[in-house]
């Protein structure tokens, strides 16, 4: 059975230098990235931003995805590490709430050469080497932009009041509340959604655990996505200009015209990523994480990944 963990490479910018965070663990005398194991019942991105959390004491949101590490333990057994960027702003950092212990003794924040001397295994120098590109090429700092398909609801032949009222089964409730921590994890700060009762009781959960309001845009229904997806685009395209970490729920018929409007800011591996959403499942969401476009720069999709709810049926 193979052993999921899920950390960060920290960074930060100190007067235009790339500084990063390496924990040493008392226990094995090393120096790595911060991360650790899933706990049942946590998604990836959840684990990622809990361990953090518990490791250097620091409050993150996950930027862009970094390459998933494989590898075997001493005892045979496949273990495979996902690793996201996660920048440290200094509120964070001033908020730290870091106390040496058994499992970390320290954490420092070092330059790139220091990082490449520090590390005590090799296997970390890549997400250094893809943190040191994409800091260069100004792509590091990025805000996601989630695209979910509403949860799993009633079935269209059992229910006759109208598209507009069709609602969540409850294994649909249940997604929906799970996926309240995986959105929280990357930050998201505003909730956009159909009008229809199934897509605004997917978001509902987590607008109210943190008291955001839901935007509701007719557009984003499966008969406003019809009767004129020149409209739809328009919405996605005023949000994706927008420097604010967003979820935008909507439905199956509605999709490919969402993700040929973000497909316009995306290109090559990330834009053919992108284009497999089209098919997301209930309760599925996709995860684009934007440069903020900086200057004269327009905002670039540099990275895409795909989460779950966590749970299954």
């Amino acid at each position: 059975m193979t052993i999921y963990a899920a950390g960060a490479v920290l960074w930060r910018e100190v007067k235009g230098e790339l500084l990063v965070a390496l924990v040493h663990r008392s226990r094995y005398n090393d120096w790595a990235w911060a991360k650790g194991k899933v706990d049942p019942g946590e998604t990836l991105p959840q684990t990622a931003v809990r361990e953090i959390r518990e490791e250097t004491g620091l409050k993150v949101k996950l930027g862009v995805k970094l390459p998933v590490l494989h590898y075997n333990l001493p005892n045979g057994e496949p273990k495979e590490v996902h690793y996201w960027a996660a920048q440290v702003s200094d509120k964070a950092l001033e908020k730290s709430t870091f106390k040496p212990d058994d499992e970390v003794a320290e954490v420092v924040w070092l330059n790139a050469a220091e990082a490449r001397a520090k590390f005590t295994y090799p296997d970390d120098e890549p997400y250094l080497a893809k943190v040191e590109e994409l800091f260069k090429d100004g792509l590091l700092e990025t805000q996601p932009f989630i695209l979910l398909r509403h949860a799993k609801a009633t079935p269209r032949t059992e229910w006759k009041n109208g598209e507009a009222t069709r609602p969540l089964l409850p294994f649909g409730k249940k997604q929906a509340k799970a996926l309240v921590p995986t959105l929280n994890a990357f930050g998201i700060k505003k909730v956009v959604s159909s009008p229809w009762a199934r897509c605004r009781t997917t978001v509902e959960p987590y607008a109210k655990a943190k008291g955001y309001p839901v935007v509701e845009r007719t557009q984003l229904t499966e008969f406003g996505n019809k009767k004129g997806p020149q409209r739809t685009t328009k919405v996605v395209h005023d949000l994706l200009l927008e420097t604010i970490a967003t979820v935008l729920c909507s439905h199956r018929p509605a999709l490919p015209t969402i993700i040929d409007a973000m497909g316009k800011h995306a290109s090559g591996k990330n834009l053919a990523k992108l284009l497999e959403a089209k098919t997301l499942a209930p309760g599925h969401l996709v995860v684009a994480h934007l440069s903020m476009g900086k200057g004269k720069q327009p905002r670039k999709i540099v990275g895409v990944e795909f989460h779950s709810p966590g749970i299954e049926e």
